[in-house]
């Protein structure tokens, strides 16, 4: 049987925060830009986790990790 890992579990739990608040910002304040932006970076975590877990290599995987990070960083800033 699968489990998964903590860092799925809250990747995804942050991509639904995520997809909630670019709604947000559509409905009530017709804020497209700010809300795509936040809506790629936020959402594409998860996706880097992702593929980061089904690397080949140490070397790929902390590089997905290290691109997952900065995603996580341009979100929060």
């Amino acid at each position: 049987m699968y489990e998964e890992s903590i860092i799925h579990v809250k990747s995804y739990s942050f991509s639904i925060r995520i997809v909630k608040l670019y709604q947000y910002l559509i409905k009530e304040y017709n804020e497209y830009s700010l809300a795509k932006l936040i809506l790629r970076s936020g959402t594409s975590i998860g996706a880097n986790i992702e593929e980061a877990t089904e690397g080949y290599s140490k070397k790929e995987f902390l590089s997905k990790l290290s691109i997952s990070y900065r995603e996580v960083r341009e979100t929060l800033n």
